[in-house]
């Protein structure tokens, strides 16, 4: 979130919860005493029933009382003799990950063999990487999990059993309603096996209350007319229609539709897979979500022999993201009345006819109608040539992608040009234009001395920034350097900068607010003093966002000097109160399928760098002076959440954040004790948000120690919720 010398940084990235540390702060002086006392603590609280948020703030607070104590003379005296026990620990540790790879391996030879092939390949630092990844059982944020590891997270969190459906199957018998699901699949010339194992998927719904529709595109292959005339003859729910001439898969699918009597339609290609429970959740959640009319799931890929892996676990309804790719189509399932409505599927979108049928519909049922279900309900195949394998295989699919967006937008009215934003990848940048009347942005910059710093940060905003609609507001909060009082005199004299002069304690919120009240700008730039610009049209970016109906804080993309990521949005819960995404993610990386890199709605976005207009701002009554320190840009943004707007984090407007220069201590116990009294206050205000922030999925970790993107283990919603 935020850095300044007056404030904790590091720490404001973790999160805490209710500990009581007199009992560490009382117990004997001997520091391996209290060490044992505090991990006694860790093992109570985890046998506590409490959410996870809870427990990682608990272990943060914990944490933060170890360091301290390491810090210490007597501790740092007997560091050889834990260096003996930490040697101990590490073996053992060892010892269990090459076990585990031998359960997975064909036994300890297999894994001798594959640590000694990852040894000849990336050398020691690859065995280590390797081994860090194992101890934490997942995956990193910029990657999926190893295959192993998905399967025994499927294994233990996603197979369903006889137990399960028997419980499914007393589930459908008490749904208030029991809708028809019409599964639309289009065919030509398909694989004789997968496409028999496709049907084969659809025959084994545990949900009875199911049709297939499939519409064959004028296939010259005789066998495949056989087998559909086959399945057809084995199930009256399966439907087929023979095309007399091929229209390719947008008139294809619509012929399928005609086939269709359901009350929602679900999309499946001819090759791909459902899981058993697939249409019986989308009917659970088509129940719970009465006024939903589009439904879609998390996904994975499958390769031809049915091994599952690269699980896609997606945000909920995200629409600024669903512009820079489609986040939307599989399992993707649309009430049958919308898409007659928007008229079906469009041909000349070949390759993206899908996603181009949901931006209509989106359009004609509104965000609020889109229904996020958070389980993995299709398998899509890997096959060559096919856009699971490689996002650009087929080219031509991209540029209607690009059509569909653009179209969008036009009939949205809505001002903006559509581009790809990286070669060979399927992301969609949108770059809204700017209002034809330039809107006056105030840029505040509270500081108190850190000349360097805060020289650095005007300089490259007064001589990189291409948007020149702006103010700056300096407020300075006591500074006494009589280098610092020349430069601020100094910069008064420029015709657009203004120094506020505030001796009060420092409060964040407070002096932001302030400076508000006196600012004379249509939109408000809240900017820490140690962010220098890297890229020129960083406040046209954010202010073209700002400006778009329903907008509430636009965050920037922020880089340590070194170029790793600072700040990628927000997520809440994530190791506790709330976390950076993707933090540490080296330039160059894409996250978690391109989430590093693509526009996207989030929960809150840091007040380093942060847009808003000065209406909006005003509306929520500005930062909460309650929280000095911490956690007030994630309260002001929530707040616009629930006010109805909807938050912005931007790849594209990049700066560089020099937080490390301008940081104190984290753990110097002024700042601890002030750290936790606003951790508190977060957890009573926000507690309900920390298990499922809407743009994170609750079948990835919220834990502190491993990597945000991880699997959850458990996911925080059960398997048949």
């Amino acid at each position: 979130m935020k850095s300044d010398e007056h404030r904790t940084d590091n720490v404001i990235d973790q999160t805490a919860a209710h500990v009581d540390a007199s009992r560490v702060q009382s117990s004997a002086d001997d520091p391996q005493q209290r060490i044992d006392l505090l991990e006694d603590m860790l093992r109570e609280a985890a046998k506590e029933s409490q959410s996870a948020a809870a427990l990682n703030n608990r272990i943060l607070r914990l944490e933060v009382e170890m360091a301290a104590m390491r810090a210490s003379l007597s501790w740092r005296i007997t560091v050889p003799l834990r260096a003996i026990s930490r040697v101990i620990v590490a073996v053992r540790l060892a010892i269990d990950i090459v076990s585990r790879q031998a359960q997975v391996r064909n036994g300890f030879a297999g894994a001798i063999r594959y640590y000694a092939s990852t040894l000849r390949r990336e050398g020691f630092h690859g065995i280590v990487r390797l081994l860090g990844r194992l101890s934490e059982g997942v995956g990193v944020a910029d990657r999926p999990p190893q295959d192993e590891i998905y399967h025994e997270w499927v294994r233990r969190y996603d197979t369903i059993e006889l137990a399960q459906r028997q419980t499914i199957n007393e589930e459908i018998t008490r749904l208030t309603r029991r809708p028809v699901i019409s599964v639309i699949v289009p065919t030509f010339n398909s694989d004789e096996r997968l496409l028999r194992e496709m049907i084969n998927s659809v025959c084994e719904q545990i949900y009875p209350d199911w049709e297939l529709c499939i519409a064959d595109d004028a296939s010259t292959e005789p066998k495949i007319r056989r087998l559909l005339l086959e399945a057809a003859a084995n199930d009256k729910r399966i439907k087929i229609v023979f095309r007399e001439t091929n229209g390719h898969i947008s008139e294809a699918s619509n012929s399928a539709l005609t086939l269709a009597t359901g009350e929602y339609v679900a999309l499946l290609d001819h090759d791909d897979i459902l899981p058993p429970h697939a249409l019986y959740m989308v009917a659970r959640y088509i129940n719970l979500h009465p006024t939903g009319r589009m439904f879609y799931s998390d996904e994975d890929k499958i390769t031809i022999d049915g091994k599952r892996n690269t699980p896609y676990f997606k945000s909920d309804w995200n629409p600024q993201m669903f512009l820079a790719r489609n986040m939307f189509s599989h399992l993707g399932v649309f009430e049958r009345s919308l898409v007659s409505e928007v008229g079906g599927f469009r041909k000349g979108y070949e390759g993206s006819q899908d996603y181009d049928l949901a931006l209509r519909c989106v359009e004609r049922a509104g965000h609020g109608a889109v229904i996020h279900i958070p389980h993995v309900l299709y398998h899509w195949r890997i096959v060559p040539g096919s856009t699971a394998g490689s996002g650009n295989a087929k080219p031509y699919a991209f540029i209607a992608a690009i059509r569909a967006v653009e179209d969008h937008l036009r009939r949205g009215r809505i001002s903006a040009t559509v581009e790809q934003s990286f070669d060979g990848r399927d992301i969609l940048r949108v770059r809204y234009a700017l209002p034809q009347r330039r809107p006056m942005v105030t840029i505040i910059i509270p500081t108190r001395d850190s000349l360097h710093l805060t020289r650095k940060c005007i300089d490259s905003v007064l001589k990189k920034t291409l948007y020149r609609d702006f103010e700056i507001i300096i407020v300075d909060n006591g500074s006494v350097n009589p280098e610092t009082l020349s430069y601020f005199t100094e910069m008064s004299m420029h015709e657009n900068v203004r120094v506020l002069r505030d001796d009060t304690p420092f409060n964040f919120s407070a002096l932001n607010n302030r400076a508000a009240r006196e600012s004379n700008g249509e939109y408000l730039c809240l900017l820490n003093n140690d962010i220098e610009v890297i890229s020129p049209d960083w406040l046209d970016e954010m202010v073209g966002l700002a400006s778009q109906p329903g907008t509430g804080a636009v965050g920037a993309c922020l880089w340590y000097p070194n170029d790793t990521l600072q700040h990628g949005g927000i997520l809440i819960g994530l190791g506790g109160v709330a976390g950076h995404m993707h933090s540490m993610m080296r330039r160059g990386n894409f996250g978690y399928f391109g989430r590093a890199v693509v526009t996207q709605n989030l929960s809150a976005v840091t007040a380093a760098c942060l847009v808003v207009k000065r209406s909006v701002y005003e509306e929520v009554s500005g930062l909460n002076e309650e929280l000095s320190v911490a956690f007030n840009d994630v309260d002001f943004c929530l707040r616009l959440v629930k006010a109805g707007y909807r938050n912005i984090w931007t790849p594209y407007a990049e700066l560089y954040h020099h937080e490390s220069a301008s940081r104190g201590s984290d753990l110097s116990p002024s700042r601890y004790q002030h750290f936790v009294g606003e951790v508190r206050w977060m957890e009573e205000r926000w507690r309900d948000w920390f298990e499922r922030d809407p743009a994170y999925n609750p079948n990835l970790s919220l834990s502190s120690g491993v990597s945000p993107f991880s699997l959850a283990t458990p996911p925080r919603i059960g398997q048949l919720e």
